[in-house]
C-alpha cells in the first residue's frame, strides 16, 4: 500500500524522522548564511531560490542561490526550489549547473512553463495555491504524473486533502496517484 508523500511542508511530523533539507530561503538571503554543518544529515538542498516579489535585492538572491546550487551539484543532492515571479531567470541560472534533481515547490505557472521545466527533467510540486490559479490548474492537468509531487507547505490543509484535489483535477484514482508520487519520491531519494 502506497503512502502519502508531502514533498514540502513546514509542519513537524509526529515521528520527527522525516528527511531534512538545508538551505537559505530567498527571503533570508541578505541576512542568513548557509549551514554547512547541517549538510551531513541533509538529503536535499532547499528551500532555496528566487522571489522577485520580496524586498531582498535580486543580485543578493541570485548570488546566494548560485552558492547553494554549487553545493548541490558538488554533493549530488536534490534541490527544492522557491520560485516567485522569477521563472525565466531561474531557468537560466539552473542551466549553468549539472544538478541531480530539481523540484519546483509550490509551482504556480503556465502550461508552457511547466512543459519547459519538465522537458529539463525537473519535477513540479503543487499545493493549495495551485488550486486558485486557472493557468496552474491547466499545467497540473497536462503534465505527466512521473514529474509530479503534492505538498502542504504552510497551509492548514492535510496532504490527504491535497491528493484528493489533485486526483480529482487529473481524473485519476487516489490509489494510482499515491503510488506514482511515492515512486517519484523513491526515485529521487534512491530508496529501494
Amino acid at each position: 500500500m502506497s503512502r502519502y508523500v508531502d514533498i514540502h511542508t513546514h509542519h513537524p511530523t509526529l515521528r520527527h524522522i522525516e528527511p531534512q533539507a538545508v538551505g537559505v530561503h530567498p527571503w533570508r538571503a541578505a541576512e542568513q548564511r548557509f549551514d554547512y554543518l547541517s549538510l551531513e544529515r541533509a538529503v536535499a538542498i532547499g528551500e532555496i531560490g528566487l522571489d522577485y516579489a520580496c524586498g531582498v535585492e535580486r543580485d543578493v538572491q541570485e548570488r546566494v542561490l548560485r552558492e547553494q546550487l554549487a553545493v548541490a551539484e558538488q554533493r549530488r543532492l536534490p534541490v527544492v526550489l522557491h520560485c516567485v515571479r522569477a521563472f525565466e531567470p531561474m531557468m537560466k541560472i539552473l542551466s549553468e549547473y549539472e544538478l541531480r534533481t530539481v523540484i519546483f515547490h509550490g509551482f504556480i505557472g503556465s502550461v508552457q512553463q511547466a512543459e519547459r521545466a519538465v522537458a529539463k527533467g525537473y519535477y513540479l510540486s503543487f499545493g493549495v495555491g495551485a488550486f486558485r490559479s486557472p493557468k496552474t490548474i491547466e499545467a497540473l492537468r497536462s503534465m505527466s504524473l512521473d514529474r509530479l509531487f503534492a505538498e502542504t507547505d504552510e497551509s492548514d490543509v492535510s496532504i490527504e486533502q491535497v491528493y484528493e484535489r489533485v486526483a480529482q483535477m487529473r481524473g485519476v484514482g487516489l490509489a494510482e496517484l499515491k503510488e506514482k508520487l511515492e515512486e517519484n519520491y523513491k526515485k529521487i531519494f534512491e530508496i529501494k
